[in-house]
């Protein structure tokens, strides 16, 4: 484990000065993250760089779970070197969840996403949407498919949900399929939906896995969370570090209590963009 932190640092040492250069990010509430004891640090997954934001705001090592995936690639060695944790998504891994528990145990600090996985497009959604709204007689898949790939899941299913509730038209649906969040920017903007609304639905839903490793090891939890776009030297890339807190007996209720503090901060970050 020191060798692979050894390694931890001097990428963040190094590419970490690359990454604040290329993706511009403005990160606030750094001074939330504690400088010692366990903690389990979740936020919003919206991109593969997601957990650079938070390496790169503090000098602590940071155990990030990452899917086993990235470790059968061939940036393996990086993912290993950089004491990153393997996870079978497609079982309940209990060797990797026995490797979490064991960096809290140690009072080190443990990263990892709530929702799951990286809230993208997946391809048989893409299909999905491309057969269900007759996209076939507007476009070829193949283009079809770059031009939506940049929308979430929660967002096209929040749309999808606005127009079974009628609360837009199926039109609007197919005028604004490549540019969902805007679109939901704009129904809040013409008060068709409210700022909570848009929200809660915007996140996926939340695993118990962060909250109960908190608590089985008394750990702080804290909350970050990301908006914006990761453009070369992006101008709205925003990341919010909350203040850390304590997960109670009661995992159901923490885990409400977490996803709250995460639309907080992203309410917060849209307040002071002025969207």
């Amino acid at each position: 484990m020191d060798e692979k932190m050894t390694l931890y640092k001097v990428f963040r040492n190094v590419l970490g000065p690359i990454y604040r250069f290329w993706y511009n990010p403005k990160i606030i509430g750094k001074e939330n993250i504690p400088k010692e004891g366990s903690m389990v640090i979740v936020g919003n997954h919206i991109h593969i760089m997601d957990q650079c934001n938070v390496v790169i705001s503090t000098k602590r090592n940071l155990h990030y779970m990452a899917k086993k995936e990235y470790f059968d690639g061939k940036f393996a060695w990086f993912f290993r070197s950089s004491g990153c944790i393997s996870v079978d998504r497609s079982k309940k891994d209990e060797e990797a969840t026995s490797q979490a528990l064991e960096v809290l145990k140690n009072n080190h600090a443990l990263g990892l996403f709530p929702e799951g996985t990286r809230n993208g497009l997946k391809e048989e959604y893409i299909k999905i949407l491309y057969e269900n709204y007759n996209m076939e007689s507007k476009i070829d898949y193949k283009d079809f498919y770059k031009k939506v790939k940049k929308n979430k899941t929660s967002q096209m299913h929040y749309l999808e949900k606005l127009l079974e509730q009628k609360i837009i038209t199926r039109a609007e649906f197919i005028d604004n399929i490549y540019n969902g969040n805007e679109f939901l920017k704009d129904l809040i903007l013409n008060h068709r939906i409210t700022m909570e609304e848009y929200l809660e639905n915007i996140l996926l839903p939340f695993k118990f896995g962060a909250v109960s490793m908190a608590h089985k090891t008394n750990s702080c939890i804290v909350p970050f969370a990301i908006t914006g776009e990761y453009k070369f030297r992006s101008k709205n890339l925003v990341v919010r570090i909350g203040e850390p807190f304590e997960p109670s007996e009661d995992l159901e209720f923490t885990n409400q209590l977490l996803r709250e503090k995460i639309k907080d901060l992203m309410k917060e970050n849209f307040k002071n963009s002025g969207k």
